[in-house]
């Protein structure tokens, strides 16, 4: 099989799983379980919490002791185990410790499929900043997939999706296994220091003033991806309690309409080539952080009817908030350090963005919610909630082009080797 096709499958497959579930969680949470905000807050920590060690360690040991393909492949398959077992739950202290463990499992996958293509590519000597964006897209179809299936099966508040997902879960981890060789990069003849030996190299990048402030924003929009992820579809749910909305299309099949976000990734996953070449990472995470401003802003003042254009424009500009800082930052890490530590650095950036980024985020925003924009009759004002999520990411965009120096240059080299 051609190595793209073949990448093109496990990136389908790995959003797949993710789609299956993560935008629809809120759904089942909410509209099923009714418990409350501050345990979902928790819930969606687990991202946060598993990614801020599990991505860095599991690269620690790609670079240096596993096959990459061969670790990803493990960790999707114990994903399946425990997302077969979620369903069973019925109380939500279980229900944090099962799907933390599931995070354990699959946030490690994010920055792993990343080391596993990026590797493929460049042994076949293809250029990875021009032709990984069209190969990653099939990721985003996979998670729209994913949110089709859900939806159109009714399956949006079902224990279903769950079984949907570790189904493909199992398939990825066995399919992993024939994926193209991704060997341990790391010189483990030379003598290195202690922390060298413990893998914490990669950790020297915060030395570097351009990564250290690279990092800190990855984490302020980290959390701004978890506050979309954790609220969007739940937010169109909610509508049903209103009698001129409870029946249009928008209501019946929220996921549906939240799948143009993805959609809308397609597009721009597309154009992050130009615009890295163009205007370099400084301008791209600029771009992503207002996008995210009007993702929030068209939220707080759309509705399923008359106002339903503002909830589908805010779903085409996330294509952008989310490219434009998820993607190119790993393209950007990828094209800035040395290959030995690419499994490091990738989970380095995976533990500052769905780390301590989403952990932010998800505590934070279910304390907020639950203290100032939950009503006595547990209803919510959504318009003020999406308004001070939009405030905050005005705050960081004002902020981040004063404290970002970076001097772009056209051609993207490795300037960076961390020994």
């Amino acid at each position: 099989m051609n190595i793209k096709l073949r990448l093109i499958v496990m990136n389908f497959m790995q959003f797949f799983i993710w789609g299956a579930w993560l935008l629809t969680i809120g759904a089942y949470w909410f509209q099923n379980k009714q418990w409350s905000g501050s345990q979902f807050g928790a819930i969606f920590s687990t991202m946060g919490i598993s990614a801020i060690f599990m991505p860095a360690l599991t690269g620690i040991i790609a670079d240096r002791f596993v096959n990459a393909e061969k670790l990803y492949g493990i960790m999707h398959i114990l994903g399946a185990c425990t997302l077969f077992i979620l369903p069973l739950v019925n109380n939500p202290t279980t229900f944090f410790w099962v799907i933390l463990l599931n995070m354990f499992f699959y946030m490690p996958t994010l920055s792993l499929s990343i080391t596993v293509a990026y590797s493929a590519l460049k042994s076949s000597d293809i250029d990875i900043v021009k032709e990984y964006p069209p190969i990653r897209i099939w990721g985003t179809i996979g998670f729209i997939a994913a949110l089709w299936t859900v939806s159109i099966t009714h399956n949006e508040t079902s224990t279903n999706q769950f079984y949907i997902a570790s189904v493909v879960a199992l398939a990825l981890g066995i399919y992993s296994f024939t994926l193209p060789k991704c060997p341990p990069l790391y010189n483990k003849t030379n003598n290195k220091s202690f922390a060298d030996s413990l893998g914490l190299n990669a950790f020297t990048l915060f030395k570097t003033p351009k990564f250290a402030i690279f990092f800190a924003f990855s984490l302020l929009l980290g959390a701004a991806l978890q506050l979309t992820n954790a609220y969007g579809d739940t937010y169109i749910h909610d509508f049903k309690n209103v009698a001129e909305y409870k029946d249009l299309i928008a209501v019946r099949y929220p996921a549906i309409i939240m799948s143009i976000s993805q959609i809308s990734e397609t597009l721009f996953i597309l154009a992050i080539p130009f615009f890295l070449r163009k205007f370099g990472i400084k301008y791209v995470m600029l771009f992503s952080m207002l996008a995210w401003v009007l993702r929030f802003g068209l939220f707080a003042f759309g509705d399923p009817a008359g106002g339903l254009w503002m909830i589908v424009l805010s779903c085409i500009v996330y294509g952008m908030a989310f490219d434009f800082f998820n993607i190119s930052g790993s393209l950007f890490i990828e094209t800035q350090i040395s290959p030995e530590i690419r499994g490091s650095a990738q989970g380095l950036f995976m533990m500052m963005v769905n780390g301590f980024g989403a952990l932010f985020g998800s505590f934070t925003s279910g304390v907020i919610i639950d203290k100032f924009f939950t009503m006595a009759n547990h209803s919510k004002n959504w318009q003020g909630i999406w308004l001070t999520f939009a405030g905050y990411a005005l705050v960081i965009a004002i902020i981040f082009p004063f404290i970002f120096r970076y001097k772009h240059s056209p051609a993207l080299k490795p300037v960076i080797n961390v020994e």
